[in-house]
């Protein structure tokens, strides 16, 4: 069954051997919702976890999942040489996906990459802190429709959900919002970038799942995003759950909001 599900945000700099002293400070609600959400993780202690990342191998036309049997990450390009995070696949969940998705015309390929990216690591990194020895399942998403999500989602919960499978699950949704918050933001400046991401936030908190799967697209593409298809994804597999989001952070002092949710799950 699905016990723990979350949204998580991926910027390598809240991980203490990255991240400056300076910069460190100014992420701090970051970092404390991090913990906070850890330690739900470590209480909820699922065997096998879902992530879905960003910046995984995103393929235009189809969702993808890793299942490379062994998977492993480093932070070598952001200057720390000294972290890795090692976790086992599962094949047999995939295997599940696989034909469902099939059954249900959603395209789905199957890759073999060893190496995690950063949008899976930087969750993991605080996640498995306190629970190391989960199995890991990498997703991405595609550019398909938003429907298709929503609807690839709720594959994940029927599978997830079926009678033969009686382990413990968590589907973490890792992106950050809006890249496009101040003048020297990354994506450079957009006053919708701060629309999008105080709309999104409270449409979560609402548990307003239409209203999100109808965004203006204008909106979306202005704020310069990456994990609203990641969102939608995890509410589809919310789909039919009686759950209570948890906002446990949010800011933006890098110009790129950061967005830390809980959803706590209720039989």
């Amino acid at each position: 069954m699905l016990n723990f599900a979350a949204i998580s945000p991926h910027p390598p700099l809240i991980i203490p051997t990255i991240g400056r002293p300076a910069d460190i400070k100014l992420v701090t609600k970051t970092i404390e919702g991090m913990e906070k959400l850890a330690e739900k993780f470590a209480k909820a202690k699922p065997e096998i976890v879902l992530v879905i990342s960003p910046h995984g191998p995103v393929d235009f036309n189809n969702f993808t999942i890793n299942q490379s049997p062994t998977l492993a990450g480093h932070f070598y390009n952001f200057g720390d040489f000294d972290t890795e995070l090692i976790f086992k696949n599962d094949q047999n969940l995939i295997e599940k996906i696989e034909k469902e998705a099939k059954n249900k015309k959603i395209p789905l390929r199957l890759v073999n990459i060893g190496e995690l990216d950063h949008g899976a690591l930087v969750p993991l990194y605080y996640l498995a802190k306190g629970l190391p020895n989960f199995k890991l399942v990498p997703i991405a998403f595609s550019y398909l429709d938003l429907e298709i999500h929503f609807k690839f989602g709720q594959i994940l919960n029927k599978v997830i959900s079926g009678e033969r499978f009686s382990a413990n699950y968590g589907i973490i949704a890792s992106g950050d919002l809006s890249h496009r918050l101040t003048p020297d933001a990354p994506a450079g400046y957009s006053p919708r970038g701060k629309e999008f991401d105080e709309k999104l936030v409270e449409l979560i908190k609402e548990k307003d799942v239409k209203e999100i799967l109808n965004l203006d697209p204008d909106l979306v593409e202005e704020a310069g995003e990456c994990g609203y298809r990641s969102i939608i994804i995890l509410l589809g597999a919310l789909d039919g759950i009686n759950y209570k989001p948890e906002i446990l952070s949010y800011e933006g002092p890098f110009g790129v909001g950061y967005l830390v949710a809980n959803f706590k799950l209720y039989e």
